[in-house]
């Protein structure tokens, strides 16, 4: 009985890191292909904004007018200042006339104007309405594919459903990274560069800030 307790033991230990080899591969490979669109997209337009002074572009502006209906100034009714939507049907009318979404976004209400700002991803717009004659003023200022792009890596005007990715992603590149620095740790043993090359990744941009950044 005494000479079969040891081969148990290795029996079970082998069984153990088989388990937790096949579950940390799992998650690893499970999440590395959930992220893997996006740390192509983060990378990339992390190069982009590193170098974002450098790279030309020329914002393409429209500028129109119109002018409201009677009806839909009336509606605006007498709000004196603050902040608030404009009524639906004067935000529908809007949007079909200048093709965008104004939706429940909150305008800027004062006795003269109301100025609502519509910001989105590698662009600006806003509006203002004349409230006394109803005349409306238009504009849009797009800066092209790489300040979209750019937007998107900071979240920037891009919506509540784009900030639910960004979290979603972030658990996903923890999760990949996290399971990968298990496994290296279970493969450390026949890969003797493992801890060299992580404390290398460790020190080189810690060195960077400590000496370079001030």
């Amino acid at each position: 009985m005494s000479r079969s307790a040891p081969s148990t033991d290795i029996s079970s230990s082998q069984q153990r890191r088989g388990f937790w080899l096949r579950t940390l591969h799992q998650w690893h490979w499970i999440s590395s292909a959930v992220c893997l669109i996006g740390m192509l997209l983060f990378a990339a337009t992390g190069i982009t904004l590193n170098h974002a002074s450098k790279i030309e572009s020329k914002p393409q502006v429209v500028n129109r007018t119109a002018q409201l209906p009677v009806a839909l100034l009336s509606d605006l009714g007498d709000r004196d200042e603050g902040n608030a939507p404009l009524p639906e049907p004067a935000a529908d009318w809007l949007g079909e006339r200048f093709g965008v979404s104004i939706s429940a976004r909150e305008a800027e209400w004062s006795e003269e104007e109301i100025y609502l700002s519509m910001p989105t991803p590698g662009a600006d717009a806003w509006l203002s309405i004349d409230r006394t004659s109803g005349a409306v003023e238009f504009e849009r200022t797009e800066r092209g594919w790489i300040s979209y792009f750019n937007d998107l890596h900071k979240g920037r005007n891009a919506g509540p459903a784009w900030s639910w990715f960004l979290d979603i992603f972030a658990v996903a590149c923890l999760v990949f990274c996290i399971t990968g620095l298990f496994l290296l740790q279970m493969h450390a043993k026949q890969r003797r560069m493992t801890w060299p090359y992580v404390g290398l990744g460790l020190i080189v941009p810690l060195l960077l800030a400590l000496l370079f950044i001030h």
